[in-house]
């Protein structure tokens, strides 16, 4: 895509980009050319998608480099088409699907877990713990809630969710913290790996690695954009490469295509930019059969940018990017969740402000 010009419609240019993102790409053979990346997961049913594999961090597994989301699993029509979501990113070699306890009180991971019937030692199954701010004994209650509505006696992954608020760390690591869980969950063989998820400030998440505990996994948000308004991509993910973590990159497209709808980036261009950083996998947001559609085509036909595409990615962008605009999880409360707002008495996201 060219550079805008300043003088074209905005409203247009967006229009544009959107459309010739959800049409730019068919199926065909993956491309295994990134540096560390595996040979393509093949497929046993004739699909002609094939998703390329990564090392998952230090652990010694094998990674999709594009992950399920859970949130946008909830979002979907019903069971059904969940289920053949799920079955159809199996199929085209995807392996790691994310969920979180409080994603829509529940239902994700019930239908993520009734979608998993009979393929459960197929994947990396991950959800996330919500406790935001409560004590080790709320976090183990949700654990044995999420492994009853995902329908499994073990987690691959589990994460604090939403390290998003400035004390959270603190809350955490304190005595009979979140933290504690982690370790219990371990020990007790119901948790292979743990790590933590946030998506507000690079700080945040560097406050949560001081603490020099064991995580095998980190969350964070990864696209065009964050180079411009506090970078993750410059201040925590060459932390967490450093320490072997398997990197979980997410709004790759803004969390819900805001940099689509309204950015200026195609979704080619979003995934491919997330998939081509230093990261095992990149969540993507998928709530039906025609964007699994998409985002497979995309990922299977994977070829990383070079450095100087990415670099004119984000030089292209910076004009929206530099005020954090279509990044407002960094900068509000808007996106945050209803527990985490609640226990910490912000007030219900209907009633903020315009």
């Amino acid at each position: 895509m060219s550079q805008v010009n300043d003088s074209v419609s905005r409203r247009t240019f967006l229009k544009s980009a959107a459309i010739a993102g959800a049409g730019s790409f068919t199926a065909g053979q993956a491309h295994a050319e990134a540096a560390g990346q595996e040979s393509p997961h093949m497929q046993s049913n004739g699909s002609t998608y094939s998703v390329p594999h990564r090392p998952f961090g230090k652990t010694g597994a094998s990674v999709s480099i594009m992950g399920l989301g859970g949130f946008h699993l909830g979002s979907a029509k019903d069971q059904n088409e969940a289920s053949e979501i799920v079955a159809r990113a199996i199929d085209a070699g995807v392996n790691f699907f994310d969920n979180a306890w409080e994603y829509h009180e529940g239902i994700a991971e019930e239908r993520l877990g009734e979608a998993l019937r009979g393929k459960r030692d197929k994947v990396i199954l991950m959800t996330k713990v919500c406790t935001h701010g409560r004590d080790k004994s709320v976090a183990m209650q949700q654990l044995e809630q999420s492994l009853r509505r995902l329908k499994t006696d073990h987690l691959d992954v589990w994460q604090i969710h939403e390290v998003v608020y400035y004390n959270d760390p603190d809350n955490i690591f304190r005595p009979d913290g979140a933290i504690e869980a982690l370790e219990q969950a371990k020990k007790d063989g119901k948790v292979k790996w743990v790590g933590f998820t946030g998506h507000k400030d690079p700080s945040i998440h560097l406050k949560m690695l001081s603490h020099d505990f064991p995580f095998d996994t980190i969350q964070m948000p990864l696209n065009p954009f964050d180079v411009s308004f506090r970078s993750f991509q410059q201040r925590v993910l060459p932390e967490a490469n450093r320490r072997g973590l398997a990197v979980l990159g997410m709004k790759s497209l803004g969390g819900s295509g805001e940099m689509v709808t309204h950015g200026g980036i195609t979704p080619e261009e979003g995934l491919r930019y997330a998939m081509s950083l230093p990261v095992s996998t990149t969540i993507s947001g998928i709530d039906s059969l025609e964007v699994l559609e998409q985002n497979l085509a995309i990922a299977s036909q994977f070829k990383p940018m070079s450095d100087q595409e990415k670099a004119a990615l984000e030089k292209r962008v910076s004009w929206w990017a530099a005020d954090g605009r279509y990044e407002r999880f960094k900068s509000t409360t808007m996106y945050d969740g209803k527990i985490g707002r609640e226990q910490h008495e912000y007030p219900d996201v209907t009633k903020l402000p315009a």
